[in-house]
């Protein structure tokens, strides 16, 4: 197994670099067990240690897909799951349900599906509208003291709930977007988790696949793929973006690697608190993300990269309406 750095989330110590698994069930069209399989192995052989999932994706299947490698393999990695959005099979459509005895009755379906006694860190996904964020904090604070998660996590919550949240429970680690195009955290949510002693966690740090170049068009991208709806891969916002990621293209050409290893970089530079979980379903992707690690970023690249690509230049909107229900940071 190859030697990789590890990085501390208030306390889980896990590789710098985690898989987000999601993709393997749904939102970028189709994916096969098989190769989703095959996906998770090269990781741990690479020494990737830190799975993301979430009852959500796939209504469940994503939670079951890692059940079975945890079966056949043995669990040697750390498993984040979710839960809090609720759908039904096939419809992007949501409610967020944070009621306490929905805490306990996701959480013991979580440990199911995943065939473990005890979840490694378990995320508030999305944060209901109109319910204070102690009533599940108190909840997920008891599914500790009972060990069936060792540590608590929240996702795309403010400043102010997230110092909320600590002081019903340490929380161990926020996960948001962030990435080259979506910056939001610097203004002052990474800040907020440094004081508190917070593990950050970025999700799509690679912008859905955009920041590695391969997206020029939405031909032939997979009728079920969301980012058909994204506001950021629309007619009217593509253009603007796709002159970004040239000269991401062109800077990562000068250093002799792909965008995305620049784009990964660039996020991994941004501290040694941060874990992106740069999701894939194929594994030549996932051993290019890896190479991110080896790539070396001065003071004058990251200058550059500010200038290529400085917080606000993405067009349009991170989700549409709908994927905003929930989001509070």
């Amino acid at each position: 197994m190859t030697d990789h750095p590890k990085r501390s989330l208030g306390g889980l110590h896990v590789s710098a670099l985690g898989l987000g698994c999601m993709g393997m069930s749904e939102f970028y069209g189709a994916a096969e067990d098989a190769t989703s399989l095959e996906v998770l192995a090269r990781a741990r052989d690479l020494g990737i240690d830190f799975f993301d999932t979430a009852d959500t994706y796939g209504i469940g299947h994503n939670e079951e897909l890692i059940g079975r490698f945890i079966a056949e393999r043995g669990k040697d990695f750390a498993v984040a799951t979710k839960f809090g959005i609720v759908r039904k099979r096939g419809e992007y459509a949501r409610t967020i349900n944070n009621d306490p005895s929905y805490v306990r009755e996701a959480c013991e379906a979580s440990l199911r599906r995943l065939g473990v006694e005890q979840i490694d860190l378990y995320y508030l996904h999305r944060v209901e509208d109109g319910r204070p964020i102690e009533e599940p904090m108190e909840a997920l604070a008891g599914l500790v003291a009972e060990g069936k998660i060792a540590h608590i996590g929240l996702c795309e919550v403010s400043p102010e709930m997230l110092t909320r949240a600590c002081a019903v429970h340490q929380v161990s680690a926020l996960q948001s977007e962030y990435s080259l195009w979506s910056r939001g955290p610097e203004k002052h949510v990474l800040g907020t988790c440094r004081t508190l002693g917070v593990g950050f966690v970025p999700y799509a740090p690679l912008g859905r696949g955009f920041l590695t170049g391969a997206v020029t068009t939405l031909d032939g991208m997979d009728e079920k793929d969301f980012r058909r709806a994204n506001p950021r891969f629309s007619d009217e916002n593509l253009p603007q973006n796709l002159a970004l990621v040239a000269r991401v293209k062109e800077m990562a050409a000068e250093k002799g690697c792909t965008a995305a290893q620049l784009a990964l970089a660039w996020v991994l530079a941004q501290g040694q608190d941060i874990v992106p979980i740069p999701g894939t379903k194929r594994v030549a992707y996932l051993e290019q993300n890896v190479g991110a690690l080896d790539v070396v970023l001065s003071p004058e690249d990251l200058a550059r990269l500010d200038e290529i690509m400085p917080a606000g230049a993405a067009a349009g909107d991170r989700y549409h309406a709908e994927g905003m229900k929930g989001v509070h940071s």
